[in-house]
């Protein structure tokens, strides 16, 4: 079950890069609005306009496809092969799925006609209960049907892989045969969503409610729920739930829900960028959306954890420090510029549970800080693009100088705690042991890519060969492998591959971190397989 839940984990990652990339668009033309920046002149040209205008309108119909986008990610991402056919059938499932569910909303005689703000208020009810049930339902791909978002693509996606893996191998009798396997799932996707449907059509408005419940909660709790936030999400770094916990804040109702335009906005991320679009945005919306988002995260991305890159640098035994330099440098960096922190934290998170904890809790302290500061500053990036798009060339009105200013002291923190603890309580960062494994360096991953096929056999051969490889996918900076057998992997020989830790969840399954450079890895380790 962990595992699953991993693997889910890791699906709902994949709409995430395109949304990372529309908000940077926005960021941009943003900046091109500013005539503080750019001169009055500049920011009304026409053809500005049109490019913003034209900016405006992909990024608007990006966000309006998030849910069937989850649901193909959930889908394919879950499924274990044939993933095409997963994608294809899930497709089909999500327009069956809000079909079945406006058809039963209009037999009760809800339809758009009926729940627009204008009927309701004819019908003699108040404004806010009018605008209330309004919001409860939408025009999905032209279809009305319920305000599901994200949940409901994660549920197509989910109920898709499983009747695809149960269903894709399928054999009938030789008079059907034609419909065997593959073809075999669309048929019984048809058949049974919408069963789905009805149970979703009865069960939604009281999950509903109970999701904005917890919205409201959330939103009530001030600094202190961005504090336990911030916590939480570093603490599941090693188990990789992070990515549900971030998803869940940035795309339901659970990290809020706001009127932008006229239109309803659940998610933090998604209200942020709304509101970035958006001629006239309400401060007080953005700054309640950006507080579960990268503003909380630049005081530990962008200067505390370097500077506990260079601490570990300055405990390394002195002749290992040539050796280690390249690995830390480049770890360092990555932080520092894309907010991608995993390389760092495993060398520290499992042989030092003071250094977890502690940066656990400053994770915690920087959300909270920034909220009760006012900060707003969004994306989910984390590094110094992010910081300076979404901050520093929006204007003063982001407050970006108070993270620099919390930054310098986070910086100093983190080198001295690091610096204390490692050599109080000798932990074994790298650099400090006298072994072989120790002549390990950042570029072998790199020379081993030029030399063509040799990094995924050696990947291969550290994991007990191709025998003994069931499964491989990859995150934003892991191999997540299914193995036979996970006793007999050769952690040592995976260092020499650029490898900087692995996580062995339980006999079969284990993640082996590269950082910035999994996806060479994980390409290599799928091509050496193939053969």
């Amino acid at each position: 079950m962990r595992t699953k839940i991993q693997k889910f984990g890791k699906t709902l990652m994949g709409p995430l890069s395109i949304i990372i990339a529309s908000g940077l668009l926005l960021g941009i033309v943003s900046i091109l609005q500013n005539p503080s920046l750019v001169g009055e002149t500049f920011a009304n040209a026409v053809i500005i306009q049109n490019i913003i205008g034209g900016v405006q309108a992909i990024v608007s119909m990006m966000f309006a496809l998030l849910p069937i986008l989850f649901a193909i990610s959930v889908a394919t991402g879950m499924a274990r092969e044939d993933k095409e056919i997963a994608g294809f059938s899930v497709v089909i499932a999500f327009v069956i799925f809000h079909v079945v569910i406006g058809y039963f909303l209009k037999l009760n005689g809800i339809t758009a006609e009926t729940t627009s703000v204008e009927y309701l208020l004819q019908e003699g009810m108040n404004q806010v209960r009018a605008v209330e049930i309004s919001n409860a339902y939408e025009l999905m791909l032209g279809v009305f049907t319920y305000r599901m978002g994200v949940f409901g693509g994660i549920l197509v996606g989910l109920w898709t892989a499983f009747i695809h893996n149960r269903y894709h191998t399928k054999q009938l009798p030789t008079a059907f045969s034609f419909f065997s396997g593959n073809r075999f799932v669309p048929i019984m996707i048809i058949v049974t969503i919408p069963f789905v449907s009805f149970a979703a059509y009865l069960i939604w408005p009281y999950f509903n409610t109970a999701i904005n419940g917890l919205g409201g909660l959330i939103g009530r709790s001030g600094a202190i729920g961005t504090f336990l936030y911030g916590f939480s999400e570093r603490l599941l770094i090693p188990t990789g739930l992070h990515h549900v916990l971030n998803q869940l804040i940035r795309f339901t109702p659970i990290g809020g829900t706001a009127v932008v335009d006229g239109q309803t906005v659940s998610g933090a991320l998604s209200i942020f960028n709304a509101s970035l679009a958006s001629a006239q945005p309400d401060m007080e919306t953005l700054r309640a959306a950006t507080r579960f988002l990268t503003q909380g995260t630049h005081a530990f991305m962008v200067f505390g954890l370097p500077a506990a890159c260079y601490a570990m640098y300055k405990t390394a035994y002195l002749k290992n420090r040539p050796k280690v330099k390249g690995m830390l440098l480049a770890a360092a960096l990555t932080a520092f510029l894309t907010g991608i922190t995993e390389p760092i934290e495993f060398a520290f998170i499992f042989i030092s549970p003071i250094l977890w904890v502690f940066h656990a809790f400053m994770a915690g302290l920087s959300f909270f800080l920034m909220t009760v500061m006012g900060v707003a500053v969004g994306n989910a990036g984390g590094g110094l693009i992010d910081l300076t798009i979404f901050g520093i060339l929006q204007g003063t009105y982001t407050r970006w100088y108070l993270i620099v200013l919390v930054g310098i002291f986070y910086a100093v923190a983190y080198y001295f705690v690091f610096k204390f603890v490692i050599e109080k309580m000798d932990v074994k960062t790298p650099g400090r042991t006298s072994d072989s494994e120790e002549t390990i360096e950042d570029t072998k991953l790199g020379a081993s890519t030029k030399e063509g096929d040799n990094l995924g056999a050696q990947i291969m051969t550290a994991l007990g060969g191709k025998e003994n490889i069931v499964e491989i996918d990859n995150c934003i900076s892991r191999l997540r492998l299914i193995l036979n057998d996970t006793s007999v992997v050769n952690e040592a020989l995976l260092k020499e591959t650029g490898s900087m830790g692995i996580v062995k969840i339980d006999q079969k399954n284990i993640q082996v971190v590269y950082g910035g450079k999994v996806e060479q890895a994980a390409r290599a380790l799928k091509q050496e397989v193939k053969k």
